[in-house]
């Protein structure tokens, strides 16, 4: 293809700012339109990144022929229709995470998708970190052998936004399930070959942010219209025998300047850590243990990088680098999660 694919970013405000090196560091794109409800957030990006075109009805963006790229970076309650609409004036869209808040908001947006022929990607960006890259590597060669049991945690010491776009429930969808957790439940599920998912045993906690002045490093003081969790857990069970402890937290007493993110793989060969990327083996026989490091090498930004294979998976008509199936297995999880912490009872997934 000669000419750049035109990319139209959707919502200015927040993680759109990563993306944009991306779609500029590119062979195949350039940004050409901008669209944000926010005026003045509108005319600031749109001076700052030399583009005229803005539109503050995001609708008016996609109904653009030129337009060949839709990039999402909205509140997630605007994920599913915007997609959609995307989809449906025949734009290949990159959503940012979660990909929507409900298992049935992405199988509307899966089934635009093939109506389309279009690709659909979620922007899950620590794939695309290079360790995490390298180690996925090794895990498929076979390294662990098969893996039966997971941990994975992405856990705050004080370390939840404080802005409605995270903190309600008709924004959000959840708290640091769908703001966080999708990171870290995206990246082992990855990593796991993507097991199918069968049931889930989950718990929500709301303790730290009730109590008077409580606050957060990341945001300041807890606003009264916080209705979301700040902690979860989960036991899933996989339909290959395997299982995975998952915990998740905005607001937690946990031994952390920031965040304290890890994921544990355990096979019949060896297990792993990341992000360490360490691989532990023994040999019984000789009756001893080891532990080796998967090296990698620095490279582009994650989200930067994220941009730039969808980019080049259109132009070259692979697949979507991170596809909307995936998305709803995680999503699939967390409103299982949900639903079993609401009832006190595990939760068959369908």
């Amino acid at each position: 293809m000669s000419k750049k694919l035109k990319v139209g970013v959707i919502g200015l405000a927040g993680i759109a700012k990563t993306h944009f090196p991306g779609w500029r560091q590119s062979p195949h794109t350039e940004i050409v339109a901008l669209a944000d409800v926010d005026k003045q957030v509108l005319r600031q990006k749109g001076d700052e990144l030399g583009i005229d075109r803005l539109y503050q009805d995001p609708l008016d963006l996609i109904r653009c022929k030129d337009i060949d790229i839709v990039d999402i970076c909205t509140p997630n309650a605007c994920h599913a229709p915007l997609t959609v609409a995307a989809l449906q004036t025949g734009k290949h869209v990159l959503c940012e995470k979660p990909l929507a808040p409900t298992p049935k908001d992405i199988r509307r947006m899966i089934a635009a998708r093939d109506k389309s022929g279009k690709l659909l990607m979620t922007a899950q960006h620590f794939r695309f970190q290079s360790s995490a890259q390298a180690l996925k590597k090794v895990i498929d060669k076979g390294t662990l052998g098969e893996v039966y049991h997971a941990r994975s945690w992405m856990l705050r010491r004080s370390g939840a936004p404080t802005r409605p776009g995270f903190i309600q429930k008709k924004h959000s969808g959840g708290g640091p399930c769908i703001d966080i957790g999708v990171h870290i439940l995206d990246l082992t599920l990855w990593m796991l070959g993507h097991p199918r998912p069968v049931a889930v045993s989950g718990v929500t906690q709301r303790r730290l942010s009730k109590q008077p002045g409580c606050y957060s490093d990341w945001g300041g003081p807890i606003p009264k219209s916080w209705d979301v969790e700040e902690f979860a857990a989960a036991m899933v069970r996989f339909a290959n025998g395997a299982t995975l402890v998952l915990e998740v937290a905005w607001l937690l007493h946990h031994k952390t300047t920031s965040e304290d993110m890890q994921m544990w793989l355990y096979g019949e060969k060896g297990g792993a850590h990341w992000p360490d990327n360490e691989i532990l083996t023994t040999d019984y026989k000789a009756k001893q243990h080891s532990n080796t490091q998967v090296l990698s090498t620095s490279g582009i930004e994650p989200h930067a990088l994220e941009c730039m294979a969808f980019a080049e998976a259109v132009v070259e008509g692979k697949p979507s680098p991170v596809p909307a199936e995936h998305s709803l297995d995680v999503i699939t999880i967390l409103d299982g999660l949900y639903r079993s912490a609401a009832s006190g009872k595990e939760v068959r997934l369908a």
